[in-house]
């Protein structure tokens, strides 16, 4: 089938929205609808080369729509289902997967290689060149063809073209601050940058019960959009030293837990120097895959017992984890409409991605032109 896609050939260079052919969907794969897509950093990081991917590639990767086939092995949905993407798949048998850690699944391996899991390419050009799949889902897609394992099904009265925020952005930011950040009731925390990531790691300390919730960031703007989702204090970097400013508002403390999603080795250390005798710091920015250090004091981890940690995903089981989150947005215990700043077509993802570089956008989300012709989105 013919399907509109935007496409990457090389690094540094701009989306080529086009159309391409897409195969059906082998016997463990699914093919969806797709009805809105995320705009996340995380793309942007492998079209720079700050991450590696392997080119021709069609991005995306926080989508949701609707199952429109299903391959003869798949059980778990149906055509019509409403679906949420899960970027990293989950076997459910390997050694990660048993132990709980399904986000750090084997199948992992395979999100930035191209072809599906049997090594085949399910996108085509029009000259015949096979189209790799980010994290096996490529959402910047009309339709799409993934594995059954990355498809996480949801109660159809959810809104997908909010829903799809819970397929990184949300469950990311808020995994984070509760499940590998482990925020307590009562807890001081401090967040560098408050963009996509960071803004749902506010909403995330705020369900968690946080006294304090300090959002640091160098766009006043977002700074005060926090506020709006937790945010209780707020500091510029180039104005005020944050580690000044958080260990001033502890009393000389420090806050228990500081969370990291900028992605620079300075913050990263801000993050470390910020927190309290036995403190956490998680970094979940993603920095250069070649990033050699960072400006860590290795005696802070000894005399002052703190711990540098890392969150994948924010430490989530999505297919536990993404209904969980829609429950919570259901509830009012977490905005999704507010994240949303701009809605843009499929041919404008360009500029989606120049607003989200220039500061100007929480989140933006793509909306697929079919989901605005009568289906309930």
């Amino acid at each position: 089938m013919r399907t509109r896609a935007a496409v990457t050939y090389g690094l540094n260079t701009k989306f080529d929205v086009k159309e391409v052919e897409l195969d059906d969907p082998s016997a463990t794969e699914v093919l969806v609808h797709l009805v809105a897509s995320g705009i996340c950093h995380s793309d942007m990081h492998h079209v720079t080369g700050d991450q590696i991917a392997q080119l021709p590639m069609i991005f995306g990767h926080e989508g949701a729509g609707v199952v429109e086939k299903v391959g003869s092995a798949v059980s778990h949905v149906k055509p019509g289902d409403h679906v949420v993407m899960s970027y990293l798949p989950s076997c459910g048998t390997c050694r990660w997967c048993t132990d709980g850690q399904t986000n750090l699944c084997d199948l992992g391996a395979y999100t930035v290689q191209g072809p599906q899991i049997d090594g085949t390419h399910r996108f085509h050009d029009d000259e015949g060149t096979g189209l790799g799949q980010f994290c096996l889902v490529s959402t910047f897609s009309e339709w799409t063809v993934v594995p059954g394992q990355s498809v996480v099904k949801v109660e159809p009265h959810y809104r997908l073209e909010r829903a799809c925020l819970v397929a990184c952005g949300v469950t990311t930011g808020v995994g984070t601050a509760i499940y590998r950040g482990g925020v307590r009731p009562g807890d001081d925390v401090m967040v560098y940058g408050v963009g996509g990531i960071g803004m749902n790691i506010v909403q995330g300390a705020k369900v968690a019960g946080a006294k304090r919730i300090i959002a640091c960031d160098i766009n006043d703007w977002k700074l005060e959009q926090s506020k709006l989702f937790g945010a209780t204090h707020t500091v510029n970097p180039t104005v005020t030293d944050p580690v000044e400013f958080a260990t001033e508002l502890t009393w000389g403390v420090g806050v228990d837990r500081s969370f990291e999603a900028i992605a620079t080795p300075e913050t990263i250390g801000a993050a470390v120097r910020s927190v309290r005798k036995g403190g956490v710091a998680t970094v979940v920015g993603l920095t250069r895959h070649d990033q050699p250090d960072i400006p860590i004091n290795p005696s802070e981890f000894v005399l002052w017992q703190k711990t540098l940690t890392g969150s994948l995903n924010g430490g989530c089981n999505p297919r536990n984890d993404i209904p969980a989150m829609l429950r919570l947005w259901d509830s009012g215990q977490i905005d999704l409409d507010g994240l949303v700043t701009k809605e843009y077509r499929l041919e404008e993802i360009n500029e989606a991605y120049d607003d989200l570089l220039a500061g100007k956008n929480l989140r933006g989300v793509i909306r697929y032109e079919w989901a605005d012709n009568g289906v309930d989105a």
